[in-house]
């Protein structure tokens, strides 16, 4: 059995985001960490009273982002609302440390002892708005054995948001996907050009039909277009959409996460 069909059993599941907010030493700080653990916690409790399936944590909220290099008080101050949020829920949850900060994030999730993280640049090269992210899959693989984390599920961007992908223009997205799926990926994530984008269904289609690997749509879920991705897609990361006003810097709207969940629960 592989480590997604562990995780949820042959579920299609909704994993719903937590921006954390800006952390202790980044330019948007403004909230101490006992604070910062308070509204991770609180956006917890709304997503598991509307039984999403899993939830994610992310530092989105640390813009501008470093490249790989984030400093130990980033570290710290994950660890420390991971363990918290991992203390409310029930479900799954995962971590994604940005920019690339993978094995960072792999250190966290087994600390707080985390079920997955999110990978970008794992196979390939492509240039962020952070700069180059080379690929780490060999680095963080042997990474994960080195700390008895091989429990851990590792779900990698492919072809990755916000990025410019000329060096691979080459490389479809089909080759990309077999590629995180010979370099051991747990799972590809596909997404619009930037937050909030849809997805291609036509591109999600084309991973499904070149990979093994269970394929997540990782942005541009809403209620509107959900049923157009549910008999594609194997899972769904939903952020702004559970936003108020559907911006992933506001604050989760609990009437649309209850709406969304709702919808779903009588589709299936």
């Amino acid at each position: 059995m592989t480590k997604w069909d562990q995780l949820f059993r042959g579920k299609k599941p909704v994993i719903a985001m937590i921006h954390v907010q800006a952390l202790p030493g980044t330019p948007g700080n403004r909230f101490s960490i006992n604070e910062i653990v308070e509204f991770a916690v609180k956006e917890a409790d709304i997503f598991q009273k509307y039984r999403v399936d899993a939830i994610m944590l992310e530092n989105m909220h640390d813009i501008p982002y470093l490249n790989r290099k984030i400093g130990p008080e980033i570290v710290a101050c994950m660890t420390r609302v991971a363990v918290a949020v991992k203390q409310t829920v029930s479900v799954p949850l995962g971590i994604q440390i940005l920019a690339a900060a993978n094995k960072e994030a792999l250190a966290v999730a087994q600390a707080a002892n985390l079920e997955f993280v999110r990978v970008e640049g794992f196979v390939f090269g492509h240039v962020a708005d952070e700069g180059y992210i080379d690929s780490c899959a060999g680095e963080l693989l042997r990474y994960r054995r080195h700390l008895n984390a091989e429990h851990i599920a590792i779900l990698t961007d492919i072809k990755k948001k916000h990025s410019a992908h000329s060096i691979t223009s080459d490389v479809t997205l089909a080759e990309t996907a077999k590629a995180a799926e010979f370099f051991l990926s747990d799972g590809l994530i596909v997404t619009g050009a930037s937050t909030g984008m849809e997805a291609d269904l036509n591109e999600i289609v084309e991973v499904k039909e070149k990979s093994h690997l269970p394929v997540i749509v990782g942005s541009g879920i809403t209620r509107e277009n959900f049923r157009n991705y549910k008999d594609y897609a194997d899972g769904f990361i939903i952020g702004s959409f559970f936003k108020e006003n559907g911006l992933w810097s506001n604050a989760v709207s609990e009437k649309k996460v209850e709406k969304f969940m709702n919808e779903v629960e009588c589709n299936n």
